[in-house]
């Protein structure tokens, strides 16, 4: 098993969306590297840190689970998608989807402010500069480390 963040904008899909939904196809992914660890590396049963960006208090929120393998983004083909590519196709699809399952929601959110003053948190992907990926690996530790600053169960 792998641990991975994946970031949101709760205006567009929140937390609070997956836990009503159930499970979500993680879809609109226009980054190749984003796409490479969806397409290559992300496999049913890993971890997922639930990241909300853009927001006020930009932070994890809670977790997920990889539910579905990666196939091709259909969203890509739609041209009334705000995720249209003209370049992709389904006979060469250029961008990848999979479906990710409610697990659950912190009581608080461990807000960027507090994992980048954390010390155990430092190398931490998402505090980089210019980290700016929407999926990104994490360490067991890292995800060790924000499920306790959360007051979660390990």
């Amino acid at each position: 098993m792998k641990y991975w963040l994946m970031k949101s904008e709760p205006d567009e899909f929140s937390i609070d969306d997956l836990q009503r939904v159930k499970v979500e196809p993680w879809c609109g992914i226009r980054n190749y590297q984003a796409r490479n660890f969806i397409r290559d590396e992300l496999q049913i049963g890993d971890a997922i840190l639930f990241y909300h960006s853009s927001c006020k208090t930009p932070g994890v929120v809670g977790t997920a689970r990889v539910v579905g393998e990666a196939k091709a983004d259909t969203t890509a083909w739609d041209p009334e998608s705000p995720y249209f590519d003209p370049k992709s196709s389904p006979e060469s699809p250029r961008w990848f989807q999979l479906d990710i399952g409610f697990e659950r929601q912190f009581a608080r959110t461990v807000s960027l402010k507090e994992i980048k003053a954390d010390s155990q948190l430092g190398h931490m992907y998402l505090v980089q500069k210019g980290a700016r990926l929407s999926v990104q690996p994490v360490t067991e530790q890292e995800w060790q480390r924000i499920l306790l600053l959360a007051g979660e169960k390990l």
